[in-house]
């Protein structure tokens, strides 16, 4: 799509971070947006500020996010690019002690809002034979470290069908393409809006030694705007992966070279026990 000007892309956690740096760098190349979020009252601020429709949508409900994309066509006649975007976090507790609602909330939203966004969108997109669509995974869906197994599991899932997606579309032939962000770390609310969505009895993480690093590095990094316009240029060049941190390819390549020498899954710079 190498021309956008013109063209409606619908953001699901588009009032803020990512999602927001998603809606500026498109706004800027001249489309025209449907920002949705589980905050509707900020999804507003944010479209008044792009000039922008707002939807409240909560992408865990499958109902929402067939309204949501009701709401593009009717206050646009089409949809172009849709972000599948919308996600929480969850870190410092192990995967045995995460209670099931823990579990039920971060798959819920990570995992099936780009599900329920496939399953909305690419039928019109494939109907008109035109499109992209953008999944938002994260570098922790290329590479796995203890102290986020359910936020790691997700973003593996959305890794994996995302190639699928990619090669079901290209089966098809009918000119919708497919992308997978993978970020490191972005400069976001992205904990602290998570803490206030967690549900009742999540074992509260503030003070979590792994939460207040995290906070510390996603604080120094990446811009969201400055992710918006790798999203941009992945769109336009129709390309499949999008990662935005190169410093973390070797981490990638060692997790590969673990599967491919049947080696214990252990990071980077880390000994694996001997058995």
């Amino acid at each position: 799509m190498r021309d956008v000007t013109g063209k409606v892309a619908v953001i699901t956690g588009g009032a803020s971070g990512i999602g927001r740096g998603m809606a500026e760098a498109f706004s800027a190349a001249g489309m025209r947006l449907v920002l949705a979020d589980v905050d509707g009252a900020r999804a507003a601020d944010t479209a008044r500020a792009l000039q922008a429709v707002s939807v409240r949508c909560d992408v865990a409900n499958p109902s929402d996010v067939e309204a949501l994309a009701r709401r593009a066509l009717d206050a646009f006649g089409a949809v172009h690019v849709v972000c599948n975007n919308a996600g929480v976090a969850h870190g410092g507790v192990t995967s045995w002690e995460s209670t099931l609602e823990e579990w039920r909330w971060i798959v819920g939203v990570n995992l099936l809002g780009v599900v329920h966004g496939i399953r909305t969108f690419a039928p019109l997109l494939l109907a008109q034979a035109e499109g992209h669509i953008v999944n938002t995974a994260s570098i922790a869906g290329l590479v796995t470290a203890a102290g986020g197994p359910l936020y790691a599991a997700t973003k593996h899932a959305v890794v994996s069908l995302s190639e699928s997606l990619f090669n079901e579309l290209h089966a098809a032939g009918r000119g919708v393409h497919v992308s997978v962000l993978c970020p490191g770390f972005v400069d976001t609310e992205l904990l602290d809006s998570s803490d206030r969505r967690a549900p009742a009895g999540a074992v509260d993480r503030r003070g979590h030694p792994l939460r207040k690093a995290t906070a510390a590095l996603m604080a120094r990094g990446l811009s969201p705007r400055a992710v918006g316009e790798s999203v941009l240029a992945a769109i336009r060049e129709e390309r499949f992966w999008i990662q935005t941190h190169p410093e973390f390819k070797p981490a990638i390549r060692h997790r590969m070279e673990n599967a491919l020498e049947e080696r214990d899954p252990t990071p980077l710079g880390v000994t694996a026990p001997s058995h």
